[in-house]
């Protein structure tokens, strides 16, 4: 049985539109290859093989977000922000007192940048279920970290 992978709405209308612009590039990427096939002995031709280069890298990224989009799951929402789960926004306090927000994200949503972790990344899972007043321990590659939760909307 294949697990199928939570995500938000908006992650998955993303995904979505991603994969409709990769398809739409397709022809072209198609028409590409055709032509530099016309350009002669395709032993030598480097027109050609980067042609078909770029239109293998185009259809792996198209077969991967299908295969993504077919064992997406959209989230339900959060239990009325009593506790965490997917979309969820998270403030936590370190142990040295430094307040942090997230939001917790699918795994194909995740930004960190923008404060967005995967619910499946160290401190996404540590947070899952849990309220606030908790306090949790995330198990990084930097070693343990404890936080506190300190609200959850």
């Amino acid at each position: 049985m294949i697990d199928k992978k939570l995500m938000t709405k908006q992650g998955l209308e993303n995904l979505k539109k991603k994969l409709a612009g990769l398809e739409a590039q397709r022809p072209e990427a198609v028409e590409r290859v055709e032509a530099a096939r016309q350009m002669g002995d395709l032993r030598e031709n480097s027109e050609y093989h980067a042609a078909r280069e770029d239109l293998t890298l185009l259809d792996t990224q198209i077969e991967e977000l299908q295969a993504v989009l077919a064992n997406a799951k959209i989230a339900s929402a959060a239990n009325g922000g009593s506790r965490i789960g997917l979309e969820s926004l998270v403030t936590i306090k370190n142990d040295s007192g430094q307040e942090l927000v997230y939001q917790l994200v699918g795994e194909h949503e995740s930004d960190p940048l923008n404060r967005k972790i995967s619910y499946t990344s160290p401190l996404g899972q540590a947070l899952m279920n849990r309220g606030a007043g908790d306090r949790v321990t995330a198990d990084t590659p930097g070693g343990k970290v404890e936080y506190q939760i300190v609200a959850v909307k």
